[in-house]
């Protein structure tokens, strides 16, 4: 009997030992896709941040334009001028962003 109940034993801590270990894989793979996610958000975030200084360099350009334009005689032709350049700089930034 005694080696019986040693058996009985030692196949409870097997079964427990594989329901451990499945639990172990599943955390692991929970683990890698919360750092994938981790990843993608990082870098939706650093886009993000771009982005924002763009909008703020164009708030700046804009402001720099309407200063401009207001000194200068022939303030129509600079702004579509600068404005002009202005679209060729975001054209430059969004080929370097791919």
């Amino acid at each position: 009997m005694p080696k019986e109940k040693q058996l009985q034993q030692l196949q409870h801590i097997e079964e427990k030992l594989r329901k451990l270990i499945s639990r172990y894989t599943e955390v692991q793979q929970k683990l890698a896709q919360a750092q994938e996610e981790i990843k993608h958000l990082q870098g939706l975030v650093g886009e993000k941040e771009q982005q924002i200084k763009n909008f703020q360099n164009q708030e700046n350009i804009v402001k720099i334009v309407d200063t401009i334009a207001g000194n200068a005689a022939n303030s129509t032709e600079l702004k579509l001028k600068l404005n002009e350049y202005i679209r060729e700089i975001d054209k430059c930034i969004a080929y370097l962003q791919d």
